[in-house]
């Protein structure tokens, strides 16, 4: 974040250009009958959004612009396959591309953003988590984040905001803050600890509820098993530390627990096989405690049996004494 701070200095300009937001371009999958993170995007436009499938041709201009917004909505196990395939008449629009992290319907997409060299400082990319995904025909997308105390200058704190960098950081912001959704903008880097911080969340609140017998919500864990997700927490901050050189900023328990608590009281624990790949990803996948609970959840509970896991060298300790143990007993 300094570097890039340093770089916009040297540019001489006063401030970030902020693009508008306008028509845009949402492009959802053509292999799924439910789209719910291309549905929310759109409907959060005014009604001039091209909603279209990969492959299909682009709009010359929208909104009389030749440059708009493309965000790209389809599901991460589908991401792959539509950068590999892209139409010749789609490359040349790669910088107005808009990729969709975070949330258990987007997850961490990092790893196949860097291997055709997309996670970088000018690409405009969308942190998800921070509103709801519901049925259009019901209602539009609200908010998700929330405020967990007060800074030391007097400011209130939030966790769990929607998120955007890039060149088209100002217009996903308008978008959303039109609607009432927080999104905060910035620089690459500092958007990228926010990701993996909201990539955190996702992979420890789920791993730890949904090795229950009994269904578990995020606030459960959050309430009942403050120390076992606080302690699995800092193994994966280390391992991002050391694996990404990406350090969460000061206070991220204190974020991550105020979210889980405050918002998250319906939302069951899953694991799912589909989304493995992006809710562990490395180096999300590489803590003691994480493989332990991962090996409990595929060897004991009979979840993600077709997923090959890290070897396990310890000896499963997450059993703890008390009620609300991880295998459901008293």
């Amino acid at each position: 974040a300094v570097r890039e701070y340093q770089d916009f200095l040297a540019s001489g300009k006063q401030e970030i250009k902020k693009e508008a937001d306008g028509p845009s371009v949402v492009v959802k999958s053509n292999n799924s009958p439910s789209t719910p993170i291309a549905d929310a995007i759109a409907s959060l436009g005014d009604g001039e959004d091209v909603v279209l499938t990969p492959g299909s041709p682009l709009p010359p201009t929208l909104g009389n612009r030749e440059s708009y917004p493309i965000y790209v909505a389809v599901p991460p196990m589908e991401l792959d396959d539509f950068i590999k395939n892209l139409p010749d008449d789609w490359k040349p629009r790669i910088e107005d591309f808009v990729f969709l992290s975070g949330g258990n319907i987007c997850g961490a997409i990092e790893p196949v953003l860097k291997t055709y060299g997309y996670a970088r400082d000018s690409m405009s990319q969308l942190l998800c988590g921070g509103f709801t995904t519901p049925d259009t025909s019901i209602g539009k997308p609200k908010d998700l984040s929330c405020k967990v105390g007060i800074d030391a200058q007097g400011e209130d704190k939030w966790a769990g905001e929607t998120a955007a960098c890039g060149k088209w950081a100002g217009a996903i912001q308008e978008r959303f803050e039109s609607h009432g959704i927080r999104c905060k903008t910035g620089f690459y880097r500092e958007w990228r600890r926010l990701m993996w911080e909201r990539a955190a969340f996702d992979a420890v609140f789920n791993l730890i509820g949904a090795v229950r017998k009994e269904p578990t919500t995020i606030k459960d864990v959050a309430v009942y098993y403050e120390q076992e997700a606080s302690d699995m927490f800092w193994q994966v901050t280390g391992n991002l530390r050391g694996w990404l050189a990406v350090t969460l900023t000061y206070g991220f328990e204190e974020r991550l627990f105020g979210l889980a608590e405050s918002m998250y009281a319906e939302q069951q624990c899953e694991i799912t096989e589909e989304m493995y790949p992006y809710m562990f990803c490395a180096p999300l996948n590489k803590g003691s405690m994480t493989i332990e609970y991962l090996h409990y959840a595929k060897n004991d509970i009979g979840l993600i049996p077709g997923i090959t896991l890290p070897k396990c060298d310890t000896t499963p300790s997450l059993m703890r004494q008390g009620n609300l143990r991880a295998d459901g007993a008293i």
